[in-house]
């Protein structure tokens, strides 16, 4: 998740550093503590942007699928292993057809959508928790994301090399949440070391000590970390180390164009695995985005409809991440411009207007709301007001997915 950060008597070094790595389950305790009034006083402000890391074992379609979704990537989709050898990283707009059905109801002049950020991270192999490929560079970076999409392969094509010179997507699966797990057992020894000379005395060190503990337990028993309930400030302890499989997986069945829709054998199985894991799973096929690409906007739709599915993988990808990690879209439209805005499922409306600037929570008064499908309803915003459409909310409102809001602040 990237922060876009106003501080007030903190600086970088010294506060912000505890939270390089913080998740979403910690980002509302952060915004608590910086609207309290306390000595850090720190004016916060964020914009959400989804860091999204596409990890799987070599070859397994991940540079297509990036060079696909971000279309314009720079990557290598070679047909050897580690082709990827630094990490691609590349922003796209997340498609939304209601801002462009707002925009034209507003006149807008521009139209902004919200944005998520992609991130090819080099293929690894067995061992690379011991550093073997590209293990350690990998890891590290991909501590460095909000989700993990892994990428898994689901057809058979003895044309395309498989770095264990087999198609098994259980295995492959099980080598990359092993590896993981084995990193993040190292990383907890390493800090519960740290840890000893402080647990005696300091009250903080010893639940952080505990909840380690007790992660360390879950990941040694084939578990993951984000299988742990944890508060928001037991969250807060841990979120420095980046945890891998605290990251919220998003298995992503690889399949050939023939089988997208219908699936196979191999993707139930992956299908099964990702239920167990209470995870999300989508079907793409990395070689049918890349030929949506060379195609123009008015012919994707017959493509897709052609192979039976109804969207393309970048759509599938970003409602699976979204549903994932409890995200929501709330929009602001007039004649200037139609906005889209990224917040938690939750939010109220002071919180969602601090999204915007943290002077709109700070002097929040109400909030005029519509849902989106309601004012297209009525074909204006004027023609909204005078059916008594629109509602006025308080501070207690928790915002809905699709409402357009306008805000009343003083300050």
């Amino acid at each position: 998740m990237v922060f876009d950060l106003d501080l007030a008597l903190v600086s970088e070094g010294s506060f912000l550093s505890r939270f390089r790595f913080l998740s979403l389950a910690g980002l509302k305790t952060l915004e608590r503590l910086a609207c309290q009034n306390n000595p850090l006083n720190v004016a916060f402000r964020f914009f959400l942007m989804l860091k999204v890391g596409i990890v799987g074992l070599p070859n397994v379609g991940k540079s297509t699928l990036f060079n696909a979704l971000v279309a314009n990537a720079q990557a290598t989709a070679a047909n050897f292993p580690f082709c990827t050898i630094e990490p691609n990283v590349g922003t796209v707009s997340v498609p939304d057809d209601r801002l462009n059905l707002l925009g034209s109801l507003s006149k807008s002049k521009a139209l902004i959508p919200t944005r998520i950020e992609f991130v090819d991270i080099a293929g690894l192999v067995e061992g690379a928790s011991q550093g073997e490929g590209l293990g350690n560079k990998f890891l590290s970076n991909i501590r460095e994301v909000d989700a993990i999409v892994h990428v898994v392969r689901c057809f058979d094509d003895e044309n395309v090399i498989h770095v264990s010179g087999s198609v098994d997507p259980l295995r492959d699966i099980e080598i990359i949440n092993l590896e993981l797990g084995l990193s993040d057992i190292a990383q907890i020894e390493r800090r519960r070391e740290r840890l000893k000379k402080q647990i005696r005395t300091n009250k903080e060190s010893q639940l952080e000590d505990n909840i380690l503990q007790k992660i360390n337990l879950e990941i040694q028993q084939g578990g993951a970390a984000r299988s742990i309930s944890l508060t928001d400030e037991e969250n807060m302890l841990v979120a420095p180390l980046g945890l891998l499989t605290a990251k919220p997986i998003i298995y992503a069945s690889n399949l050939s164009e023939d089988e997208l829709s219908s699936g196979n054998t191999y993707s139930s199985n992956v299908v099964d695995v990702a239920k167990s894991e209470a995870a999300e799973c989508i079907k793409i096929s990395a070689q049918v985005e890349a030929e949506l690409i060379e195609l123009k906007e008015s012919e994707r739709f017959d493509y897709l409809k052609g192979l039976g599915v109804q969207e393309g993988g970048l759509q599938s990808l970003i409602r699976a991440s979204y549903n994932l990690l409890g995200l929501r879209t709330y929009f602001t439209t007039g004649e200037k411009e139609t906005k889209a805005w990224t917040i938690n499922s939750g939010m109220t409306a002071p919180q969602a207007a601090g999204v915007i600037h943290t002077d709109f929570e700070r002097g929040f008064i109400r909030a005029q709301t519509i849902n989106y499908a309601k004012l297209l309803e009525a074909g204006s915003l004027t023609e909204a007001k005078n059916n008594g459409w629109i509602r006025s909310e308080g501070k207690e409102y928790v915002v809905n997915e699709g409402d357009v809001m306008e805000f009343l602040f003083n300050v």
